[in-house]
């Protein structure tokens, strides 16, 4: 495994950060495909035999089961003070008030229900999951600040969202002198690379890391579109990502695969490495349901594409809608 450092932190963090969406009660949960706690453990063990000490969670993920699978699996086989574990917040299953969005009652509530489920005094990483058109931002920030002063938390980040919106949090808390964000993680891939225009720029000059979520498009990047799986036939959040975009897209997919068959690798190693590649990326999130995902997911560090194989690979992209970032219209705190 390769580390590096988390933005201008001195948190060392491996390449591949763990993306622990998919863990959950299929049945009762949010994801029908998900994998229970005895496959999440499995995969879990696998990450840190492979060396990955980076796990990503939120308190949304299949209604708290993902953070709790996560906090029982490194509790039994992890060094607490080498992992780097981070969670969200913003989303809440309760159609209630208070209990969702980034007000400061909302954040000091579900920090406190994270780390229980965590079963941690702290989490390394605190990411708001989307910005909150209902609070103002001065109350989050400086919310997010005394979470950090109070031990709770080590570091603060963001996820999907505007750059404006971005700087502009970054410079209310400058200007109170509160906790800044270190993080950006965002929709990125080579399907979908609208975050290069502003938001991977902002972060290039600010030292921000970047963790994309969603490196291989939930799948598609790594076989051929007519391949199924559970998850293609179930997960409507990814269908409503890229269906709409197939045909732009089919000519890059065919690409990577071109690129895979020259250097006898698989597909996965391949659109890994085109982030890798990228120096403001910091560690793409791997959602791994089964531990061979990460195996496959770990070769990328060895493959070192050419300039010639990252200019054919990004050739036939075009421009596509905005997926990630949520206008005001769009606002919901449901999943």
């Amino acid at each position: 495994m390769k580390y590096t450092k988390l933005g201008h932190t001195g948190l060392d963090v491996s390449r591949l950060c763990l993306g622990t969406m998919g863990f959950g009660n299929a049945s009762t949960g949010m994801f029908p495909w998900a994998v229970d706690e005895t496959q999440s453990t499995a995969v879990i063990k696998q990450a840190l035999d492979l060396g990955i000490n980076f796990f990503d969670t939120a308190n949304i993920y299949s209604h708290g089961d993902s953070e709790r699978f996560v906090g029982q699996a490194l509790k039994r086989l992890a060094h607490r003070d080498q992992i780097v574990l981070a969670t969200k917040v913003f989303f809440t299953p309760e159609q209630a008030p208070n209990v969702a969005g980034l007000s400061r009652k909302a954040i000091m509530s579900q920090i406190d229900q994270s780390l229980e489920r965590l079963q941690t005094d702290y989490v390394d990483l605190y990411i708001i999951h989307r910005w909150d058109y209902q609070t103002p931002i001065e109350e989050t920030m400086e919310a997010l600040h005394d979470v950090v002063k109070s031990g709770k938390a080590r570091y603060i980040g963001a996820s999907a969202m505007f750059a404006w919106q971005f700087e502009k949090a970054q410079a209310i808390a400058e200007q109170h002198g509160w906790t800044k964000f270190v993080s950006m993680q965002n929709h990125l891939n080579l399907l979908y690379r609208e975050e290069e225009r502003e938001m991977l720029p902002l972060c290039a000059d600010q030292d921000i890391a970047v963790t994309p979520y969603s490196p291989l498009a939930s799948g598609r990047l790594t076989r051929d579109w007519a391949g199924e799986t559970k998850r293609y036939v179930t997960d409507d959040v990814a269908r409503s990502k890229y269906d709409d975009s197939k045909q732009l897209d089919l000519p890059i997919i065919q690409r990577v695969g071109e690129i895979a068959d020259k250097y006898g690798v698989d597909r996965v190693q391949v659109a890994l490495a085109w982030l890798l590649q990228k120096p403001t990326v910091t560690a793409p999130i791997i959602g791994a349901t089964k531990a061979s995902h990460l195996t496959g997911a770990v070769k990328a560090l060895d493959l070192k594409l050419t300039p010639a194989d990252v200019q054919y690979l990004e050739e036939p992209y075009v421009p596509h809608e905005l997926v990630g970032p949520l206008t005001r219209d769009q606002m919901n705190y449901q999943r």
